[in-house]
Protein backbone atom coordinates (compact mmCIF):
# COMPACT_ATOMS: atom_id res chain seq x y z
CA UNK A 1 0.00 0.00 0.00
CA UNK A 2 1.47 3.70 -0.77
CA UNK A 3 2.47 5.72 1.52
CA UNK A 4 -0.14 8.87 2.05
CA UNK A 5 2.01 12.25 1.05
CA UNK A 6 2.49 14.59 4.05
CA UNK A 7 3.76 18.18 3.92
CA UNK A 8 5.96 18.73 7.49
CA UNK A 9 3.81 20.36 10.09
CA UNK A 10 6.89 22.93 10.54
CA UNK A 11 5.39 24.19 7.32
CA UNK A 12 3.98 27.35 8.97
CA UNK A 13 6.93 28.76 10.78
CA UNK A 14 8.56 28.47 7.54
CA UNK A 15 5.83 30.29 6.31
CA UNK A 16 6.18 32.95 9.51
CA UNK A 17 9.88 33.38 9.16
CA UNK A 18 9.58 33.80 4.98
CA UNK A 19 6.76 36.59 5.79
CA UNK A 20 8.81 38.52 8.60
CA UNK A 21 11.91 38.02 6.48
CA UNK A 22 9.62 39.72 3.08
CA UNK A 23 8.25 42.72 4.95
CA UNK A 24 11.40 43.43 6.61
CA UNK A 25 13.61 43.89 3.43
CA UNK A 26 10.50 45.91 2.03
CA UNK A 27 10.66 48.68 4.97
CA UNK A 28 14.03 48.77 4.43
CA UNK A 29 13.90 48.80 0.70
CA UNK A 30 10.95 51.52 1.14
CA UNK A 31 12.97 53.51 3.44
CA UNK A 32 16.17 53.36 1.41
CA UNK A 33 14.19 54.97 -2.02
CA UNK A 34 12.86 57.40 0.75
CA UNK A 35 9.15 56.45 0.21
CA UNK A 36 9.23 56.03 3.89
CA UNK A 37 10.29 57.90 6.79
CA UNK A 38 11.04 55.85 9.76
CA UNK A 39 13.03 58.57 11.62
CA UNK A 40 10.81 58.76 14.68
CA UNK A 41 10.13 54.97 14.77
CA UNK A 42 13.24 53.17 13.90
CA UNK A 43 12.45 50.43 16.38
CA UNK A 44 10.25 49.31 13.99
CA UNK A 45 12.43 47.69 11.29
CA UNK A 46 14.48 46.34 14.48
CA UNK A 47 11.53 44.45 15.92
CA UNK A 48 10.95 42.93 12.57
CA UNK A 49 14.48 42.39 12.40
CA UNK A 50 14.23 40.54 15.54
CA UNK A 51 11.10 38.77 14.53
CA UNK A 52 13.27 37.65 12.02
CA UNK A 53 15.23 36.20 13.53
CA UNK A 54 13.24 34.21 16.05
CA UNK A 55 10.71 33.27 13.52
CA UNK A 56 13.58 31.30 11.66
CA UNK A 57 15.24 29.92 14.62
CA UNK A 58 11.61 28.09 15.23
CA UNK A 59 11.47 27.04 11.73
CA UNK A 60 14.74 25.66 12.59
CA UNK A 61 13.80 23.98 15.46
CA UNK A 62 11.97 21.89 13.33
CA UNK A 63 14.96 19.61 12.63
CA UNK A 64 14.34 18.42 16.00
CA UNK A 65 10.60 17.47 16.56
CA UNK A 66 9.21 18.15 12.73
CA UNK A 67 7.29 15.55 11.27
CA UNK A 68 7.94 13.75 8.61
CA UNK A 69 11.58 13.39 10.08
CA UNK A 70 12.84 13.88 6.64
CA UNK A 71 11.33 16.63 5.16
CA UNK A 72 11.33 18.62 8.37
CA UNK A 73 15.17 17.50 8.48
CA UNK A 74 15.47 18.44 4.77
CA UNK A 75 14.35 22.16 5.23
CA UNK A 76 15.96 22.84 8.46
CA UNK A 77 19.24 22.25 7.13
CA UNK A 78 18.40 24.48 3.90
CA UNK A 79 17.25 27.29 6.38
CA UNK A 80 20.66 27.01 8.14
CA UNK A 81 22.93 29.19 6.54
CA UNK A 82 20.84 32.12 6.78
CA UNK A 83 21.53 32.75 10.37
CA UNK A 84 24.94 33.71 8.86
CA UNK A 85 23.74 37.28 7.69
CA UNK A 86 21.32 37.18 9.86
CA UNK A 87 23.70 37.53 13.05
CA UNK A 88 26.21 39.50 10.82
CA UNK A 89 23.81 42.38 10.05
CA UNK A 90 24.16 44.50 13.75
CA UNK A 91 27.95 44.49 13.08
CA UNK A 92 28.29 45.33 10.08
CA UNK A 93 26.53 49.32 9.89
CA UNK A 94 23.23 50.42 8.56
CA UNK A 95 24.51 53.16 6.22
CA UNK A 96 26.56 51.07 4.08
CA UNK A 97 26.25 49.54 1.19
CA UNK A 98 27.24 46.12 3.23
CA UNK A 99 24.17 46.22 5.27
CA UNK A 100 21.42 45.22 2.17
CA UNK A 101 23.78 42.62 0.35
CA UNK A 102 24.36 40.93 3.47
CA UNK A 103 20.83 41.14 4.30
CA UNK A 104 20.16 39.46 0.84
CA UNK A 105 22.18 36.75 1.13
CA UNK A 106 19.43 35.38 3.43
CA UNK A 107 16.87 35.23 0.80
CA UNK A 108 18.31 31.96 -1.36
CA UNK A 109 18.22 29.90 1.87
CA UNK A 110 15.09 31.41 3.38
CA UNK A 111 13.03 30.45 0.16
CA UNK A 112 15.08 27.13 -0.17
CA UNK A 113 13.41 26.11 3.75
CA UNK A 114 10.24 27.41 2.90
CA UNK A 115 10.05 25.39 -0.74
CA UNK A 116 11.23 22.26 1.29
CA UNK A 117 8.60 22.63 4.08
CA UNK A 118 6.28 22.70 1.56
CA UNK A 119 6.81 19.68 -0.77
CA UNK A 120 5.06 16.69 -0.24
CA UNK A 121 7.22 13.16 0.77
CA UNK A 122 6.96 10.38 0.48
CA UNK A 123 10.33 9.06 1.85
CA UNK A 124 10.01 5.22 2.98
Amino acid sequence: MARRRRRTDAAPLFVGAAAAYAANCALGTAVAMRLVDTRNFRWVHHAMYIATCVTSAAAFSAILWGRPRYASRRAALALAPAAVPLAAIPYLGTHSRRHPLVALAAAPFIVAGLVCSRLATDRK
